[in-house]
């Protein structure tokens, strides 16, 4: 057997085991390749760069823990962004689940800025019905949200004390899993001119795209890619960056295993044509 054959006639095992080696490296000693920084994330930064100390920025969390592995990287950078800005932060959920699931990210990412549950972010709840929702934000918090997760009266909270309607708010990041962000596009951003930041799966973001180009959203983050690209902006590589990296290193692999597979057999072909 020459070996082109021997090439084209790989045991499949191995092929499974380099795949495999390909994907845990990464993971196992946080290797990260850089990542080309696209101008939709480039501009979620920027905008949030530019806002005063003290603005008041939500959260929406409508997602399910089924895309926490590509939600979650993202939330983190972005909250982390936030805080390091010293923004105020107000979450909310139209999601059962983002309740607790935005909630751990809010915890775990004031714990490194000794931000204080009350004063510097307030976590409202799960709220039903996104559509009159994200309309009754527009009138009084306090409506939508009588307490907070926590069964505290809006009334006693400090920071809610000066968050009454989207008046008060500088900016809604919808961390999301489907097209939910559209509605708060259509009546948060068309109706009353909320700056919007959809944070969404990569296979949603075509559906943004047009938003993005007609300025009805201010920027965004597709998928893990851009949670990647965001760590990259706010200099704290995290999961998204490993994640990334893991994903890039293991299709690399498999391209090559496609070409010289490719070559294997035209050239063992050309060899028994020549025999």
């Amino acid at each position: 057997m020459s070996f082109w054959d021997k090439i084209t006639k790989i045991d499949r095992r191995i092929i499974f085991v380099v795949i495999l080696l390909s994907v845990v490296f990464p993971l196992l000693f946080n290797f990260m390749l850089p990542n080309k920084i696209t101008k939709e994330v480039a501009d979620t930064y920027n905008f949030i760069e530019s806002l005063p100390e003290g603005s008041v920025v939500v959260f929406s969390f409508d997602h399910d823990a089924a895309t926490v592995p590509e939600m979650r990287p993202m939330g983190t950078a972005l909250l982390d962004h936030v805080f390091s800005r010293g923004l105020k932060v107000v979450g909310m959920a139209f999601r059962a689940e983002g309740v607790t699931l935005g909630n751990k990210i809010f915890q775990d990412v004031a714990a490194k800025y000794g931000m204080i549950e009350g004063e510097d972010f307030v976590m409202l709840g799960f709220r039903p019905e996104i559509t009159s929702g994200v309309l009754g934000l527009c009138e009084n918090v306090s409506r939508l949200y009588p307490k907070d997760y926590r069964g505290i009266e809006l009334s006693e909270i400090p920071l809610m004390q000066r968050v009454h309607s989207y008046r008060d708010i500088a900016l809604v990041i919808s961390v999301s899993d489907d097209d939910t962000p559209v509605i708060w596009v259509n009546y948060a951003n068309a109706r009353y001119q909320v700056p919007i930041v959809p944070a969404i799966t990569a296979v949603m973001a075509t559906t943004f795209y047009p938003f993005l180009q007609e300025k009805q959203i201010v920027g965004m983050v597709p998928g893990l890619k851009g949670a990647a690209e965001y760590e990259q902006l706010i200099r704290k590589p995290g999961d998204a960056s490993v994640g990334m990296s893991a994903q890039s290193i293991s299709h690399l692999v498999i391209i090559l295993f496609v070409i010289v597979g490719n070559i294997g057999y035209f050239m063992a072909k050309k060899q028994r044509k020549n025999f």
